[in-house]
């Protein structure tokens, strides 16, 4: 309990601070300073604007939600204080995040979800599918860091500063290629954090940790992370229109894509993780138009709807006894009323129906990829009404599995039929609530004409788009509406008593498609994985068996007991204890003479160059070639320590073509 009063009272505090925001306050403060060198200065800042307000509101309203919720959920579980402990140590890393000054800051935060989602995924981890999920998700998302370290130095070499003020201000005088270059590793960091197409496969499998867990992060928290990054680096992405381009077309094929695949799951929890994916993939989309606001504002509202269709999902599984599969559910709408409606309430919202919150944010990204017209606004308004046609689909396919055909659950589950807790009713409630609401009552702070809520700190729509946006006709306003409608109507009429019409559509090669996730999978395990496998145990050979076990021994040592090896204009001595070799050698000539010969004898051999096992019987046939390149490697070695960097450099690239014969084949 004490955790989640902790969460309660910074949740008011923060409601209170965005008020304080309506007229345009900000405010920042350092802690301390942590590091300094040269002229880089970094410290422990914070800033508050009306965006760190919007953040903290959300963040912290799910956040207490999924605490009051857990109290009940988790209460039988054993290591509910560990758990506990996890879920506020999450929510202080993403405090962090939002609240950073600066990137590296951010980045700090960045790392701290991550590694926490990492123990929430595994918290059962006696359950190997539990320890499969973490490691697939945190190993995935090391891709997605990677380019954001990447990114830093970039900003750094681009700005000498990483504070997210100096950036935005110098970003107008900055040059486009050095904008577009941090750009892309921006947008491959969300691509990996916020589970965008390529990286999104970690996602899913996420669901092994506890329902909270999933709405903890699958709803307002770590997926959105990425999102957010892209809505607090808009400044500067705003002058990098290529970089624009690529978010908006990852973005439309990322919501494409998981609502096809979720449109065939059958577990009730995957079915919502894809539909996280799709959301997820609107937010990008519309960035990627510059219309960074919108994407808050639908980042804001799926922050509501989607916590609660997984605490409602959360709560039928427990009330079944740990079912998670539709198939075996059904006829639960007399059994669990009150789920049956925050459930509809939250499934409305995430179609787009008028007057719920997904309606607000959804139709307005639709209409604002409309109004641009150019050939990625256009890709992404074609994909995203296709996405909300299925969006509707498979809303409806889980209402209709879950509440109304006839049940299919088993009698153990049945008789189980776990009671719900007033706890768990209030935050259900609450949500319910937020999905009816928050949209209508937000939607002039985030979208309106005039608004400068978020002026000074997101590059919001201009109000020319606005007003366009306005005036579009009356059946392109209407598109989105009839298109979710049809589809919710496929959905009950596929799933109905027309039995042939639903074994004939599975028996579809598209429907294999989808359920095989566009083969994703089996081509990125085949062609990616297998290869970098096969390169790492060939390397591991290599590397160990050849190189350090054999050539590194002390049985091979050849370097002299005085030797001076001239390079250009400067001299490298060497102390060794074996025989001598010459005083001067031209590396340029050695490299080219050691290249031609492996080569032609490779050929008069009939060798295969991309054989492993001939490569380490060549080796063992041929130390003293190798001798002869350890020690040339040795001597660039020691050049780079005399300062000799040049010279270091390009010696070196002759010793990693020396061994593969591309040297020859490239001259």
């Amino acid at each position: 309990m004490l955790t989640t009063t902790g969460v309660g009272l910074s949740w008011v505090l923060a409601i209170c601070y965005l008020f304080t925001c309506l007229g345009g306050d900000q405010n920042a403060f350092i802690l301390s300073s942590w590091m300094s060198s040269d002229l880089m200065s970094i410290a422990w800042g914070f800033h508050f604007d009306s965006l760190t307000a919007a953040m903290f509101v959300l963040v912290l309203t799910v956040s207490f939600i999924v605490h009051l919720y857990s109290i009940a959920y988790m209460g039988a579980d054993p290591s509910v204080a560990r758990f506990f402990s996890y879920l506020s140590l999450f929510t202080v890393f993403m405090l962090v995040l939002v609240a950073s000054d600066n990137l590296l800051l951010l980045f700090v935060g960045w790392e701290g979800v991550g590694f926490v989602s990492y123990l929430l995924i595994n918290f059962w981890f006696t359950r190997l599918q539990a320890n499969k999920a973490a490691m697939k998700a945190i190993i995935v998302n090391r891709i997605g860091d990677y380019a954001f370290v990447l990114a830093v130095v970039a900003a750094y070499m681009t700005f000498r500063s990483l504070n997210f003020e100096t950036m935005f201000l110098l970003s107008p005088y900055t040059s486009s290629w050095n904008l577009s270059i941090i750009g892309v590793l921006l947008v491959i960091a969300a691509t990996g954090k916020s589970a965008q197409f390529t990286l999104h496969t970690w996602l899913p499998d996420a669901m092994e940790g506890p329902t909270p867990v999933s709405a903890l992060i699958h709803a307002a928290t770590m997926v959105t992370a990425g999102v957010f990054l892209l809505i607090r680096c808009s400044p500067l992405l705003s002058y990098a229109d290529n970089v624009l381009s690529l978010m908006a077309v990852l973005g439309a094929i990322t919501a494409l894509f998981s609502a096809s695949v979720g449109m065939v799951q059958n577990d009730i929890k995957r079915v919502i993780a894809y539909s996280t994916c799709s959301q997820l993939g609107y937010m990008v989309m519309i960035a990627g138009l510059a219309q960074f606001n919108v994407s808050l504002f639908h980042l804001y509202n799926h922050g509501f709807f989607k916590a609660l269709l997984f605490l409602s999902a959360g709560s039928i599984i427990h009330a079944l006894g740990g079912e998670q599969d539709m198939r075996k559910m059904g006829a639960l709408a007399q059994r669990l009323p009150f789920l049956y409606t925050v459930m509809m309430i939250a499934s409305l919202a995430l179609m787009g129906i008028p007057f719920l919150a997904g309606f607000y944010s959804k139709d307005v990204i639709l209409e604002a990829a409309f109004t641009q017209g150019n050939w990625s606004a256009l890709f992404a308004y074609w994909c995203g009404g296709l996405t909300a046609i299925i969006t509707a689909f498979y809303s409806f396919r889980l209402i209709y599995l879950t509440f109304w055909v006839r049940t299919a659950a088993s009698k153990n589950s049945l008789e189980y039929q776990h009671p719900m807790t007033n706890i768990e009713l209030l935050g259900l409630s609450i949500l319910a609530m937020g999905s009816i609401l928050i949209g209508f009552m937000s939607r002039e702070f985030f979208n309106g004409v005039g608004t400068d809520f978020f002026s000074n700190n997101v590059a919001s729509t201009p109000a020319t788009t606005l007003m366009e946006m306005e005036t579009l006709p009356a059946i392109i306003k209407l598109l989105p509406f009839i298109g979710s409608t049809a589809g919710a109507i496929i959905s009950v009429v596929l799933l109905s008593q027309s039995n042939w019409l639903s074994m004939w559509a599975q028996n579809l090669s598209i429907f294999k498609f989808f359920a095989n996730k566009w083969y994703f999978n089996l081509l990125q395990n085949f062609y990616v994985s297998r290869t970098l496998l096969l390169a790492g145990h060939a390397a591991i050979w290599l590397m160990d068996r050849y190189l350090l076990e054999q050539i590194g021994s002390a049985k091979y040592a050849i370097f002299s007991k005085e030797t001076t090896l001239t390079i250009g204009t400067h001299q490298w001595q060497n102390y060794s204890t074996q025989t001598s070799i010459p005083a001067k050698v031209n590396v340029h000539f050695a490299a080219r003479f050691y290249t031609w010969a492996i080569w032609n004898w490779a050929r008069a051999n009939e060798f295969n160059l991309f054989s492993t096992s001939k490569w380490l019987n060549f080796w063992n046939r041929n130390l003293v070639f190798w001798k002869l390149s350890l020690w040339t490697g040795s001597l660039f070695w020691r050049s780079l320590n005399s300062g000799f960097i040049p010279d270091m450099i390009a010696a070196m690239l002759y010793v990693i073509l020396l061994g593969f014969g591309i040297t020859h084949f490239m001259w």
